[in-house]
């Protein structure tokens, strides 16, 4: 940085012709203008400027050196001023991962709906069932399903919250017995979902009459992604935990069933990850904004249509 502050010195001297009047204007001494230009020519090992009691010459190694040093400190300039902006205006790409299940759907239209409102901004979508690392990966944000953040140097942001449901198809229904209480589950095939947040081998339901705990004999068939389990659950291969976000237009469409309406599973919290909470760029900053405002509410429409509109508060 010194070196900096001697060329805008030199250049300063140049376009002023006098180390007085550069000293007034940056309100300084004489002494310290001078020892600027020096540090430079001791540097460079070359004359900038000859001086005389009379007036100040500029050699043509200090012509050539004031035209790159413009050059350079126009560029300094330029390169601090976007990125202060950053800080104010959306711009750039913004690198985001998600799970799956909500990031095929949701966040997908969250991200055209920012898009549209902020187009200087380019989204890069990554989906991948894991907890991101956000700093080795290079990315902006990660939106993960969680009932509790581990510890970490991330700054989270709530955006929402999701709960599975027990669905089949109205096939399988029909051709196996009636479930008509969680203990019911155990005559049935049990198709098993693991992700980040979701433990094959148990299922922990609630509902308004208190709590179940349900494990399911060994399954004919598991999987770590929502889309599939939805696509197995609708090919009749049993009872299987969906999250409403991934259940519901299967539900509406009737192609699948819900399985004890009253239960489903206890409140795991929708988050935003990002690096840090100093000098947040504007595109992370209004990108979590758009995704509380398309994502959080769209999971509050899907909890109260579901019936578990209670939970969302807490």
């Amino acid at each position: 940085m010194d070196k900096l502050y001697n060329m805008s010195v030199f250049a300063k001297v140049v376009e002023m012709g006098s180390f007085t009047a550069v000293a007034n204007h940056l309100s300084t001494t004489v002494g310290n203008i001078s020892r600027a230009v020096t540090t430079l020519e001791e540097g460079l090992n070359a004359r900038l400027i000859q001086r005389s009691t009379r007036r100040l010459v500029v050699t043509d190694v200090g012509h050539r050196f004031y035209d790159r040093c413009v050059a350079i400190l126009g560029d300094v300039e330029r390169a601090e001023a976007e990125a202060g902006h950053a800080t104010i205006s959306p711009r750039g790409v913004l690198r985001v991962h998600a799970v799956p299940g909500l990031g095929r759907t949701l966040v997908t239209r969250a991200a055209m709906a920012y898009r549209q409102e902020y187009p200087d901004v380019s989204v890069d979508l990554l989906l991948s069932q894991r907890m991101p690392n956000l700093l080795e990966e290079q990315l902006d944000v990660g939106i993960v399903i969680a009932r509790a953040l581990p510890d970490s140097t991330y700054v989270s942001q709530k955006i929402g919250v999701s709960h599975c449901i027990l669905a089949a198809s109205p096939a399988y229904l029909k051709q196996h017995p009636p479930v008509q209480t969680p203990e019911d589950l155990a005559r049935h095939d049990c198709v098993l979902l693991s992700t980040v947040d979701y433990a094959p081998d148990e299922w922990h339901l609630e509902s308004a009459d208190g709590t179940f705990t349900h494990c399911p004999p060994g399954a004919h068939f598991g999987v770590n992604d929502m889309d599939a389990m939805a696509t197995a659950l609708r090919d009749g291969a049993g009872i299987g935990l969906l999250a409403g976000f991934s259940a519901i237009e299967d539900l509406r469409r009737g192609t699948l069933v819900r399985v004890l309406p009253g239960y489903y599973t206890n409140q795991r919290n929708v988050y935003a990850l990002y690096p840090s909470r100093q000098f947040v760029d504007a595109k992370i900053k209004l990108f979590v904004d758009a995704l509380k405002l398309h994502v959080g509410a769209q999971l509050a429409g899907y909890a109260a249509e579901l019936g578990i509109a209670a939970q969302e508060a807490g």
